[in-house]
């Protein structure tokens, strides 16, 4: 009897192995019928993506413009394509019942974008849904209130949010970049500090063109900025800048020339280039206590310093080969090593926020290049040349750079441009004039 028990739980225990392992599998055939885009690779096929407009509740402009946002931001990712909303056969006008969705698989959708908006009182509530087509189920779906003057934000989270969840990679367009508007005669520029949003609406200057400004760079922990000024017969300064007070104040005043300060990872030091005796070497500074350090004190041209994401190394550039290349230090100093050995001359180099890559310019034959390589010099890549290509600042998400693209001739004048680390989709980034020095912001909290 004791023997047959056993048996029988035996069989028992087989069967319930047996019925897990078929839940498992199950479960890993839904997970991969789920919709989702694999970014790895270039030449991404976009994924057919539909969104119409949001409905306005109580009728409002604000669902319509939303909706205009989110797909301008997936659409140029590269990532999706935005289906022409004149060939939907569903009008969405209930979030509480699911689409029909048979005719958005008529349009071959493969993700739909559902949600409505309502405006009270200066506030506005917006929710969406996403739904995977091909699987007939909600996804994601999330809900935000906030003032209606940051409804642009609003689009920004919802195509971030959106982003995530069909790549499995962080968004980026709940960011701004702070960059140099250029005006006038290319012989007499005006350059004045301004911010936008990383698609380049909402300009905003921050300086208004008396002083000449170079490099800015964004802290990558607070709303700060840091960016070098020349006033006209004076010594260059540094400057510190909270973008939400105008708070301003002198970083240092160094003598000599001073040269791209950047931010360290936890936003409480900068490391720059200081010109000294013909020379040119890399210095940190504290931010809280001013006391500065001296990094490198070669007979030579040491600048555009970098940290790695992780506060251990800094990548800059030096001509003390002979020409400018790509060296890599620990952040104390120590170690440094060449990291650049292709032909042509390297510039202006700046670790990925990720921490796989380092963007750079690159002159060679005549042409400018933006390229990227791995930290230990391996794996060099160019992802786009031009006449004059320069300044590389990464996304948030180490997936996109954004630099800047000179233009020649009389009337030429340099514009932003974005493009994928695998050098797939570059973009136009639109300006009110010229624009240059693009830096990105991290995540907007």
């Amino acid at each position: 009897m004791g023997m047959f028990n056993m048996y029988e739980r035996f069989i028992a225990l087989k069967n319930l192995m047996g019925l897990i392992f078929l839940i498992l599998c199950l479960s890993a055939f839904s997970a991969q019928s789920q919709v989702s885009i694999e970014v790895r690779g270039a030449n991404v096929e976009p994924l057919p993506i539909a969104i119409p407009h949001l409905i306005a509740e109580g009728g409002n402009d604000y669902a319509a413009r939303i909706s205009d946002v989110i797909a301008a931001d997936l659409e140029r990712s590269g990532f999706f394509k935005s289906l022409d909303r004149a060939t939907f056969l569903e009008k969405i006008q209930n979030l509480n019942v699911a689409p029909r969705f048979d005719d958005w698989k008529a349009i071959d959708a493969k993700a739909l974008v559902t949600g409505s908006v309502a405006s009270n009182g200066g506030q506005i509530t917006a929710q969406f849904r996403l739904w995977d087509i091909f699987g007939s189920a909600q996804i994601e779906g999330q809900q935000f209130s906030t003032s209606e003057k940051n409804w642009r934000r609003v689009a920004h989270i919802i195509a971030d949010a959106i982003y995530e969840k069909l790549t499995g990679e962080k968004g980026y367009f709940d960011t701004r970049i702070v960059f140099i508007d250029e005006s006038g005669s290319k012989q007499n520029r005006t350059k004045r500090l301004a911010i936008m949003d990383q698609d380049g609406a909402n300009v905003r200057y921050l300086t208004d063109g008396r002083d000449l400004v170079l490099t800015p760079r964004f802290s990558p922990t607070s709303q700060e900025v840091t960016y070098m000024s020349f006033v006209p017969g004076g010594q260059p300064k540094v400057y510190l800048l909270n973008i939400e007070t105008g708070q301003r104040e002198i970083v240092g005043n160094f003598p000599g020339m001073t040269f791209s300060p950047r931010f360290s990872p936890d936003g409480e030091r900068i490391v720059m280039s200081l010109q000294q005796d013909g020379n040119a070497n890399i210095y940190s500074m504290d931010l809280r206590s001013g006391a500065t350090s001296r990094m490198t004190s070669a007979a030579s041209i040491d600048t555009s310093p970098s940290y790695s994401p992780d506060g251990r190394f800094v990548v800059f550039e030096s001509d003390r080969g002979g020409k400018q290349q790509l060296y890599k230090m620990s952040a104390d100093g120590s170690g440094q090593q060449r990291i650049s050995f292709g032909a042509g001359s390297y510039s202006t180099p700046v670790w990925s926020p990720v921490g796989d890559w380092i963007a750079f310019t690159k002159r060679e034959g005549g042409k400018f290049l933006i390229g990227v390589m791995k930290p230990d010099g391996s794996g060099e890549r160019i992802l786009t040349e031009g006449f004059h290509n320069e300044g590389p600042t990464w996304a948030p998400n180490g997936r996109v750079l954004m630099f800047f693209r000179e233009s020649g001739g009389s009337s030429g004048g340099p514009k932003l441009w974005t493009v994928d680390v695998t050098g797939y989709n570059e973009q136009p980034i639109p300006t009110p004039g010229f624009g240059s020095d693009p830096a990105w912001s991290p995540r907007i909290n």
